[in-house]
C-alpha cells in the first residue's frame, strides 16, 4: 500500500511544546473544547429566529478567523498528542478539545478497558436516543484501548454490533471492552455498552496489528521515530 501524498504546509511545523508549556496548551485546548461543546448543544437544542442565527453565524465566522498560525495537514500528528498509545486531544471520542466528542474517559477495569461518557442531543438518532453509529464509535474506541492495554496495538478489521435496546441520551454510559484471544496478528475482542440498569449494546470485533511497512505507509509522520 502506498501512502497518500499530503499537502506541503504553508508555514514551518512548530516544535512540540514541552513541560509546563504543554500542560498549559492542553488546558487551553480543553477549555475551548468545553465551550465549543456547549455551543454545539445550544445550536441543536435551541429554537432561535433566523435573524439571531445569522448574527451568531457572523460572530462565529469572526472567531474562526482568529485561529491563525500553522494548520495541520492530513496525517500530521498534533504537537500536543502522544501517538501511538497516548493522549489524543482532538479524538472525536475521547478528545477534550473536540466539539464532537462526549468526551469519554477510559480507564483499565474488568479485565480490559472501561469508558465512561454521556451522549448529548448533538449525538441524537431517534428522538431521545443516540445514533447507532455513535455506539459503534464508542465501542471501536474502547476496543482499541483494550488492544493497546494488552500490549497488542491494532486497527479495526471488523466490528459486529448488536443493538439490544436504544441507547438513551443524557444518561451515564459504561463502555467495556476486552481481548478474548489472538491468532497471528489478529486480535479478537468483545465489548458492551451499559446503563446503570441494563446492557443496551454488545459487540464482537477483530483487530489486526499492522506490519512495520504498512504502519509506515499509514502513518508517514512516524517514519522518523
Amino acid at each position: 500500500m502506498n501512502a497518500t501524498p499530503t499537502a506541503t504546509p504553508t508555514h514551518p511545523v512548530p516544535a512540540p511544546p514541552a513541560g509546563e508549556r504543554l500542560d498549559d496548551q492542553r488546558a487551553a485546548i480543553t477549555e475551548l473544547g468545553d465551550e465549543l461543546r456547549a455551543l454545539v448543544d445550544a445550536v441543536v437544542r435551541t429554537e432561535t429566529p433566523p435573524d439571531v442565527l445569522r448574527l451568531v453565524t457572523d460572530e462565529v465566522r469572526l472567531l474562526t478567523g482568529q485561529l491563525t498560525g500553522h494548520r495541520r495537514v492530513r496525517a500530521e500528528i498534533p504537537a500536543v498528542d502522544e501517538f501511538p498509545g497516548g493522549v489524543r486531544m482532538y479524538s472525536p471520542v475521547t478528545g477534550p478539545g473536540s466539539p464532537l466528542a462526549p468526551p469519554m474517559r477510559v480507564t483499565p477495569g474488568d479485565g480490559g478497558m472501561i469508558g465512561r461518557c454521556t451522549l448529548g442531543i448533538a449525538h441524537e438518532g431517534p428522538p431521545g436516543y443516540g445514533h447507532g453509529g455513535m455506539s459503534a464509535m464508542l465501542l471501536d474506541e474502547v476496543m482499541g484501548w483494550a488492544c493497546a492495554g494488552a500490549g497488542l496495538p491494532g486497527m479495526t478489521v471488523s466490528l459486529q454490533v448488536r443493538y439490544r435496546r436504544p441507547v438513551p441520551l443524557e444518561t451515564p454510559l459504561r463502555v467495556h471492552a476486552r481481548v478474548t484471544g489472538t491468532e497471528g496478528r489478529k486480535i479478537f475482542l468483545e465489548g458492551s455498552i451499559s446503563t446503570e440498569e441494563d446492557t443496551v449494546v454488545t459487540a464482537e470485533a477483530v483487530f489486526v496489528t499492522p506490519d512495520p511497512d504498512r504502519t509506515r505507509a499509514l502513518f508517514p509522520e512516524l517514519r522518523a521515530e
